[in-house]
């Protein structure tokens, strides 16, 4: 079991969003959680990355067997955990050349290898490149700066691509992306799935899995996760709506 998460409440302020969540992900797959606004789906992913604004007020999260909630943010990306923002931030004067160098060194160091040498790193980024479909004059700039929203999200799937995390949690990454970015965005994901690693994709749409195909479809409704299915699930919600889920809840 890669990640483990049993009778989860989480909230900000006093508010709770997230009223007993339930999720296991196994290496191999591919989850999809979708649902309305503002039911608990970005909630989810920022307390799986261990972002601290929220404040988790009862259940388990493990991950690796390891208790998840004991970790730092930074023990979390080290481990293997990569949480690809709805709306990744600008981080002006830094080249995402070297952003990435320093990230995959830290993540070397911590497994105890050398940094790689400068022709090598040059190597994997270029091969990293093609593999998403991304251009040399993007990774040039700043680090999403003056970035559209596609190159953002393209750049998100790249750093993907140099930290090959083990799990992957991918907030919203269709959020206003054309056809032609969305399938970028999602062939990037597709190459990078191996038998080791895990996605979960969060998303409203249903066209997003058009592309990026999950073995199961989780729907997050007012705190809870309160049906799951396979691929097809996706496309009920996506004829029906979810009213549907709203009536049968009621």
């Amino acid at each position: 079991m890669l990640l483990s998460i049993k009778d989860l409440h989480a909230g900000i302020n006093g508010k709770e969003i997230l009223k007993g969540v339930n999720l296991e992900v196994n290496k191999g797959e591919v989850h999809a959680i979708m649902g309305p606004n503002g039911t608990g789906k970005s909630t989810l992913a920022s307390v799986i990355a261990g972002r601290d604004v929220f404040e988790v007020t009862s259940g388990d999260v493990s991950y690796q067997g390891k208790n998840l909630l004991k970790m730092s943010v930074e023990e979390r990306a080290r481990e293997g955990i990569f949480l690809g923002f709805q709306y990744p931030v600008e981080i002006p004067g830094v080249s995402i050349t070297n952003f990435m160098r320093t990230a995959v060194n830290e993540l070397r160091k911590h497994r105890g290898l050398d940094p790689l040498p400068g022709g090598d790193f040059i190597r994997l980024m270029e091969e990293k490149k093609k593999l998403v479909e991304i251009t040399s004059n993007l990774t040039n700039r700043s680090v999403n700066e003056g970035f559209s929203g596609g190159e953002k999200k393209k750049n998100e799937i790249f750093q993907m691509a140099m930290l090959e995390p083990l799990l992957a949690i991918l907030d919203e990454t269709d959020s206003g992306l054309d056809i032609d970015a969305l399938r970028i965005v999602a062939n990037g994901v597709n190459r990078l799935r191996r038998p080791d690693n895990a996605f979960v994709v969060i998303t409203h749409y249903q066209r997003l899995l058009d592309y990026i195909v999950p073995d199961f479809v989780h729907v997050l409704f007012e705190g809870r996760i309160v049906k799951s299915g396979g691929k097809e699930l996706a496309l009920e919600l996506e004829e029906k709506g979810y009213d549907w889920i709203k009536n049968e809840q009621d």
